[in-house]
């Protein structure tokens, strides 16, 4: 890892801090690849489908720090699947007293504030597919780690990866070779990604895999 700066350093710190389910390894391997989408396109947009409670968005928008490049952190803030009441990620302090439905939204708005990147991560509340069918901007990085089911990951993938500018990196969370280790969705679309012939392998650290925009089409 290249020379931090002393604000980056203490966002990554408390990075650390923020709940969520990214190992702390894959979020510095988040970051670096932010950093290098800002290094490539100085002031561009990145963009992330799933955000949770704000710890993915606090390491990308560490990276963003000092390029003027802004991160759009997209969420419907509701939970997936694997969140509601009964499955294994399920946070019984996440859920609204008022209709008794799962709401991120406050803890990413805290942790955003707390890191002091207010002005450097934008939150976008809505579903994904709705927003992407809108969306114009072009990405100099796309991060899709929002629900791992069938459809959503499907629609994410479609309805984002156009965006995504030759070199330009699309970064995919939870990718496993091993069905035991993990759901399938994330794994097919990034295999997906490669066969379509536009991106290419950059990196990997654990289940986060890193590719880069190569063609503008196939």
């Amino acid at each position: 890892m290249s020379t931090l700066s002393p604000r980056q350093q203490e966002l990554l710190s408390f990075a650390k801090t923020v709940r969520g389910f990214m190992p702390d390894d894959e979020g510095l391997a988040l970051f670096e690849a932010g950093r290098e989408a800002c290094r490539r396109f100085p002031g561009g947009a990145l963009l992330e489908v799933g955000a949770w409670c704000g710890k993915s968005g606090v390491y990308l928008g560490a990276s963003c720090e000092g390029s003027q490049s802004i991160l759009f952190s997209l969420d419907h803030h509701r939970g997936s699947e694997e969140n509601q009441v009964g499955w294994e990620h399920h946070d019984d302090d996440l859920v609204d007293p008022v209709d008794n439905r799962l709401n991120t939204l406050p803890h990413w708005q805290r942790s955003v504030a707390d890191a002091g990147l207010e002005e450097s991560v934008v939150g976008l509340v809505g579903h994904s597919h709705i927003v992407a069918r809108h969306w114009t901007t072009p990405l100099s990085l796309l991060f899709i780690d929002g629900g791992h089911g069938e459809e959503p990951a499907w629609a994410d993938f479609r309805g984002w990866t156009p965006h995504v500018k030759v070199g330009g990196l699309l970064a995919i969370h939870d990718v496993f070779e091993n069905p035991a280790d993990g759901g399938r969705p994330p794994f097919d679309i990034y295999c997906a990604a490669v066969e379509s012939g536009l991106f290419v392998d950059v990196s990997q650290q654990g289940s986060l895999r890193v590719l880069e925009r190569t063609s503008p089409t196939n």
